[in-house]
């Protein structure tokens, strides 16, 4: 039997993901939302889910001991970020004036600020919330099946900058154009929440089950 490992940590909408995750794996696929090292680790793919401030998940990351269990899993099998897990994957985040962040990646995560507008010069809120289009940067196995620039649901204060320029997957436009996916090797991230973006979302979640951690 298959095994698809949701980290909890405390923090995200778990049972959402999950549930997501169960309604497209192929059937006989067991989705197990744990904080334990082995079945994390011994499952055949991983989600990490996230929402909230970034110094609470590192916190929360830590509290439950799963740190360096996070830093392991990312190496060896098909992993999915998500939110809040897509941007601590990065060295540092300027939330909570400033937070140390897993470092699996270069680069930063950025407040959007205050003053951001649309092209047609209008005042744009923060946090960034609601739907909006991915634009694929690269191809990958997770965007089989979905149209070029759909939309995902979003919300965010912060967006990540990663500091190599073969990581963004997918760029979304709020104000400023910024990585909203990233992709290399066995992980894929994105700032968007599938389970809550309809048939694209839900098209990302059934191509992450099928996965098998390559390009």
């Amino acid at each position: 039997m298959k095994t698809i490992a949701v980290i909890d940590y405390g923090m995200g909408n778990l049972r959402s993901v999950a549930k997501a995750v169960e309604h497209v794996a192929p059937a006989g696929t067991r989705v197990r939302v744990t904080d334990r090292r082995d079945e994390i680790l011994e499952a055949d793919r991983i989600v990490f889910p996230g929402q909230g401030a970034a110094r609470d998940c590192m916190r929360a990351l830590r509290a439950h001991g799963l740190v360096d269990v996070v830093r392991e899993a990312v190496r060896n099998r098909p992993f999915l970020g998500i939110c809040m897990g897509m941007q601590v994957l990065l060295d540092y985040s300027e939330e909570n004036d400033g937070t140390e962040c897993l470092g699996v990646f270069r680069g930063r995560v950025r407040f959007f600020g205050t003053d951001l507008h649309d092209a047609d010069g209008r005042r744009l809120k923060i946090p960034h919330m609601g739907w909006n289009n991915i634009h694929q940067r690269q191809p990958h196995p997770l965007w089989d099946g979905i149209e070029q620039d759909s939309r995902f649901y979003f919300v965010h204060s912060y967006y990540s900058d990663p500091a190599e320029d073969d990581l963004p997957a997918g760029e979304t436009e709020y104000g400023i154009r910024f990585t909203s996916a990233i992709a290399r090797g066995n992980v894929f991230a994105i700032q968007a929440h599938p389970e809550k973006s309809a048939e694209a979302g839900l098209r990302l979640l059934r191509n992450f089950t099928r996965w098998n951690g390559m390009e």
